[in-house]
């Protein structure tokens, strides 16, 4: 069974404090955000809402790809996110419900 590895981008709320992050299980790193689990920036400004994601056949090109959206200006965060999530709804119960019988992983529009 291939490995399946995510670019997310988490926030505090719409236009809020965003983190770029990548994880080979979207559901369980999320859920770790959400419950205060991961100390230092997520927790102390409560950055927990997964308002977006992208999914990545191999991990180098999902860590390329983190490291890219880092770099970029806020606008361009707010962009990305806005373009399939123009209300910055968080994406977090979706992605649970999309994990397919007996994966570890959601499936659908943004995979």
């Amino acid at each position: 069974m291939a490995k399946i590895f995510y670019v997310y981008l988490l926030a505090s709320g719409p236009c809020g404090w965003m983190y770029v992050g990548v994880t080979n299980d979207l559901v369980r790193r999320v859920a770790e955000h959400k419950e205060g689990l991961i100390p230092g920036y997520t927790s102390e400004h409560r950055i927990d809402q997964l308002v977006w994601y992208e999914a990545h056949q191999y991990i180098d090109k999902a860590i390329v790809r983190e490291k890219r959206i880092k770099r970029w200006l806020r606008e361009w965060k707010f962009a990305l996110v806005e373009k399939d999530n123009p209300r910055w709804l968080d994406l977090y119960g979706e992605v649970r419900l999309r994990r397919g019988p007996g994966s570890a992983e959601p499936t659908g529009p943004h995979s």
